[in-house]
């Protein structure tokens, strides 16, 4: 009878240390869940390298999007530079309508 009860005590105290181990994992994040996006004031001023108060193509074509996917991140820039003065401003990219999420 104490070796039942001994192994039972055992088998309790693995289960409760093997939950315990799992809870003070660090929860990895899932994609970009993890990540905080930055607001678009943010990724302005990371993008206006020169801090001229506006975003030139080539200033576009360094950033995350020019790097992953040039062709694409040129179409981006056409479509936000509203008055084809080849920049960006605050104001143009304020205006570019916001990606709608999945529901």
């Amino acid at each position: 009878m104490k070796v039942i009860t001994s192994l039972l005590a055992i088998l309790a105290l693995s289960a409760v240390t093997s939950f315990a181990a799992d809870g003070d994992a660090p929860k990895k994040p899932e994609g970009d869940k993890g990540k905080p996006k930055a607001s678009p004031e943010e990724r302005f001023k990371m993008l206006d390298k020169d801090a001229n108060g506006s975003i030139s193509k080539e200033e576009w074509m360094a950033g995350p999007l020019g790097k992953k996917d040039a062709t694409k991140a040129g179409e981006m820039f056409t479509r936000l530079d509203k008055d084809s003065n080849g920049s960006i401003t605050k104001e143009e990219m304020a205006a570019a309508p916001k990606k709608k999420k999945d529901a």
